[in-house]
């Protein structure tokens, strides 16, 4: 099943016929708020507003390990994020589409950043941590629908909730060589490949940051309220496009990324631990 998680702005899926509202808790806490099911364009679908139905949370203050643990646990095999993001690159107009293949963690700690820890090891992999099949799957959808999109991007993780200085919008772009900046891909995408789930962010491009010389330019509230609902419906149309057809087969090496990756025996886990690393490794 598709999982769908709402960024900035998009706090329900408009034609989804619901089924079900999940309110639960989790071993890691609670999500972000209420799990919707239902049929969507007659797909299953799960949907979760990444900040709560009123935009009640900062992206600091996200629970990432619960909304991913909460989405595996009701049947996701997918995760597609939704994300308001700030071009680096000129090429990168505001109301376009981008997709992201590529994370740099410029956060600053105050997030749970794995599911493992406390008597559980694991180190996973993420060197490639955006699904390719489902990122192929995204673009083919976006091809059919007529909405280009930008592929295989960088996208820089601030922690936010403040905007950020030309300073740190100059390292992002030249040092760390990323193509879009956000506050929210990091750590849901780490946390999609430690549940062995596909993930791929689908980036709406609402502004500039701030490394261009002419201020008009720079990213401010106002400048993403009028940019980001005319793109966020092209997201959405993409969608839509995207469940008209199967899904292409996730690669093993996400599928089984927990495979060898835990080091902690099972014999030393305590009944909670087997309980929550069972579900993950579905």
């Amino acid at each position: 099943m598709l999982a769908i998680i709402g960024g900035s702005g998009l706090y329900e899926l408009d034609g989804l016929r619901i089924e079900h509202e999940h309110q639960i808790t989790t071993p890691f806490g609670d999500p972000s708020g209420v799990i919707v099911q239902g049929r969507y364009h007659d797909q299953g679908v799960l949907f979760l507003a990444r900040h709560g139905a009123n935009h009640a949370l900062l992206p600091s203050e996200v629970n990432y390990r619960a909304n991913i643990f909460a989405l595996k646990q009701l049947g996701a095999s997918r995760v597609v994020g939704i994300s308001a993001s700030g071009s680096l690159r000129e090429e990168l107009k505001p109301g376009e589409l981008a997709l992201a293949a590529q994370y740099f963690d410029h956060t600053r700690g105050q997030r749970a950043y794995s599911f493992f820890g406390q008597g559980v090891v694991a180190h996973v992999s993420t060197a490639n941590p955006a699904c390719p099949s489902l990122s192929a799957d995204i673009a083919q959808a976006a091809a059919r629908c007529g909405h280009p999109i930008h592929q295989n991007k960088t996208y820089g993780c601030v922690e936010g909730p403040r905007l950020g200085t030309r300073a740190e919008s100059f390292f992002l772009r030249d040092a760390a060589r990323c193509d879009l900046v956000g506050m929210t891909n990091v750590p849901e995408a780490f946390l999609a490949r430690e549940a062995q789930l596909a993930y791929c962010a689908i980036c709406v491009v609402t502004d500039y940051d701030c490394w261009m010389d002419d201020p008009a330019q720079h990213v401010s509230v106002d400048a993403f309220l009028a940019t980001y609902q005319g793109a966020m419906a092209k997201a959405l149309r993409l969608i839509g496009e995207l469940l008209q057809r199967p899904f292409t087969e996730t690669p093993p090496e996400i599928r089984q990324s927990l495979a060898g990756a835990v080091m902690t025996s099972d014999d030393a886990l305590t009944d909670a631990q087997t309980a929550w690393l069972k579900v993950l490794r579905r």
